[in-house]
């Protein structure tokens, strides 16, 4: 008994330190059930990830592939940092004495990069359930996607797709979960107490920041749509509210630019917003640019001399006619093309990525003017309606959104500006080096490759420039002729009329009608061009000065004095000739033919109208100035100074003085000395 009463004390004092170890291993045990939990966990959910990755993505050929950018969106990424996660969190099973606070270390260490990866898969997954839903709209496809899912994960069910692309916002959604547990079976005098709470908060933090990231994006993508609207589609959306809106936009814009109220600085997107400007500037010259290029690559494609005869003889133009017929239908087409699918198009495509943002830059203005406005309510009245508070959260929304995204997107503008620019070099050094390449065979076979690039350079200048000399010599010929006359030759029978008004009127009052005229009114005069009149007076009875009273001859009336011009008078006109013109008993006067100009000129000789001439019946042919000719009858018999020509198959007579001879050409183009 006396033992027994001695061992009682002794037990009721050992029993409470029994009682807390018990408690400890209790609390160690459900810990470690935790931890075991997590890392269980992470092994399957990285296992499915790679399922969806490799298998289930590898399987769907009937999807386009845009459809499956969409649907798995960043889970490469993910992959490839749950990878390294997972890798470092089974490590921690070595340390088992630490192995608490290392996992809240590594929390706390893939902070960011958790956050990074899931918030855009996040943001992408509404779109992606839009796919889904429109896959079961079609029976035969949706049947084909619930196969290859069964075959690969059975448990997945009818659910599908949708099974697999919510499985990684279960899992970020979990972590601080998972975390909470583990510290809610960790004691808190324990050191990696403090750890744990810091990560398990971190994950909370990193949830939060991706719903917020979500929401920004679905805000942005509301007024990142551009719309291509009619004006009768413009104006049936207007309305009494979007009156309000803009008609308050615009007092708080003018209160602003008046100076009544202050301007919200924010020199961060501003600096932002200018450099935006300038690559959309940039873009927008270099595809202005690429266009005027291909449109001039294409006239150029059109042009091919090749294949026209050039009267040139054979040899050196026969080898480039071949190049340049080869060259033409391979090289440039080749050219031509890889130009448009690696530098128009990708140029297009960054230009219309361009447009979203661009408007979001617009809407984020509009918004700015309301959240201004609703700042100053705020702080006169103390508060705001639910409405204004949405429209407050929307501006900074967009604000946060374009501040955080638009330096990532100008570098990469830029740098795809720059791959746009340094491709078009690389199939400029390309088309050069395959037009050498090709024109090398012919090149060795013209009769001057030997020679170097600077050599064969003056050989051509000094080529060039004594054909013009050529040129200019058969200018100065051409020009010394003949004077351009002022007056056209004067109709048939006209040199009698014209001496009977020289004679009554004197050469100062005698005036040549240079376009036909048809008289509108009383007195007014209806005379063919050419016809020569006496001037009367130079105005009507109304002192009118743009009508002239004139005489032909025989009747007396007005004309349009813009129709008149001093008539030159040739000193063989003043002699009345007998001669009767070419083909009929009429005479036609002609200023005086230069000496030489017509003389001894064989039949059949080529001669070139210094002037223009334009026939006036059926004898005589109209010509143009520099027009070739060819001399069938130099010298009329009944007038002398008139010649039978054929011009363009047609046969007729012109005035001998305008014709020229020209001066003996070498043989057609010009050649290099050899």
């Amino acid at each position: 008994m006396a033992d027994r009463g001695a061992d009682e004390p002794s037990s009721r004092t050992e029993s409470p330190d029994g009682e807390s170890r018990v408690s400890e291993d209790r609390w160690s045990v459900h810990q470690r059930l935790a931890i075991r939990e997590l890392i269980d966990t992470e092994i399957s959910y990285l296992h499915m990830l790679r399922l969806c990755a490799l298998d289930i993505r590898s399987r769907l050929k009937q999807l386009p592939q845009g459809d499956l950018d969409v649907l798995f969106s960043n889970i490469d990424d993910i992959i490839k940092v749950n990878s390294r996660f997972l890798q470092d969190l089974q490590g921690t099973d070595a340390m088992e004495e630490r192995q608490v606070q290392l996992i809240g270390n590594l929390f706390l260490e893939f902070q960011e990069e958790l956050e990074r990866v899931y918030k855009i898969y996040c943001a992408n997954y509404d779109q992606a359930l839009l796919l889904v839903e429109s896959y079961r709209r079609e029976p035969e496809l949706q049947r084909e996607i619930q196969a290859i899912i069964e075959a690969v994960v059975p448990q997945a069910g009818p659910s599908g797709l949708s099974f697999l692309l919510v499985i990684p916002l279960q899992r970020i959604t979990k972590y601080p979960l998972l975390l909470q547990k583990i510290l809610e079976n960790t004691l808190p005098d324990a050191s990696a107490y403090s750890v744990l709470q810091r990560a398990t908060s971190a994950l909370q933090d990193v949830n939060t920041n991706i719903n917020e990231y979500k929401r920004r994006k679905e805000v942005a993508s509301k007024y990142n749509k551009v719309e291509h609207l009619t004006l009768r589609e413009r104006l049936a959306r207007i309305n009494t509210h979007t009156l309000s809106k803009k008609t308050t936009r615009l007092s708080q814009l003018l209160k602003q630019e008046a100076g009544l109220v202050l301007r919200t600085e924010d020199k961060e997107f501003d600096d932002l917003e200018e450099r935006f400007h300038w690559v959309s500037l940039c873009v927008t010259e270099l595809k202005n640019n690429v266009a005027a290029y291909l449109d001039n690559l294409e006239a150029f494609l059109r042009f091919r001399p090749q294949q026209y005869d050039l009267d040139m003889p054979a040899g050196p133009v026969g080898q480039y006619c071949n190049l340049a017929r080869d060259l033409q239908l391979q090289a440039f087409p080749e050219f031509k093309q890889r130009l448009e699918d690696l530098v128009w198009q990708p140029l297009c495509s960054l230009a219309k990525a361009l447009a979203g943002p661009q408007n979001l830059i617009k809407k984020r203005l509009d918004k700015l003017l309301d959240f201004e406005r609703l700042e100053e309510k705020l702080l006169e009245e103390g508060s705001v309606t639910y409405e204004e508070e949405a429209a407050r959260h929307t501006y900074q929304a967009l604000n946060s959104l374009l501040v955080a995204e638009l330096p990532q997107f100008n570098q990469l503008a830029m740098r795809w500006l720059g791959q746009i620019l340094g491709t078009f070099m690389a199939l400029q050094r390309d088309l050069a080096k395959q037009v050498l390449q090709r024109a090398e065979s012919s090149a060795a076979q013209l009769p001057h490759h030997h020679l170097s690039e600077p050599a064969f350079r003056k050989l051509v200048e000094d080529a060039l420039g004594q054909t013009s000399q050529q040129l200019h010599s058969f200018q100065e010929n051409f020009e010394k002729e003949l004077t351009l006359p002022t007056v056209q030759p004067l109709l048939p029978g006209a040199e009698r009329q014209v001496q009977a008004l020289l004679t009554k009127y004197g050469p100062g009052k005698l005036y040549q009608v240079t376009s036909n005229t048809s008289g509108s009114r009383t007195l007014d005069l209806s005379l063919p061009r050419g016809q020569i009149v006496a001037l009367l007076q130079n105005k009507d009875t109304k002192g009118n000065s743009s009508r002239w009273l004139v005489d032909t001859g025989g009747h007396r009336g007005y004309v349009p004095a813009g129709k008149l011009e001093p008539y030159q008078i040739v000193p063989r006109e003043e002699k009345l000739r007998g001669q009767a013109g070419p083909g009929e008993a009429s005479r036609h006067p002609t200023p005086e033919p230069s000496p030489g100009l017509v003389a001894a000129v064989p039949t059949g000789t080529q001669m070139v109208a210094m002037y223009p001439f334009v026939a006036r019946n059926s004898h005589e042919v109209s010509l143009q100035a520099g027009q070739p000719v060819a001399v069938l009858e130099p010298q009329n018999k009944g007038n002398p100074e008139w010649s039978l020509v054929e011009v363009d198959g047609r046969r007729g007579y012109v005035p001998a003085s305008f014709l020229a001879r020209a001066p003996s050409p070498a043989p057609w183009g010009w050649s290099l000395p050899s």
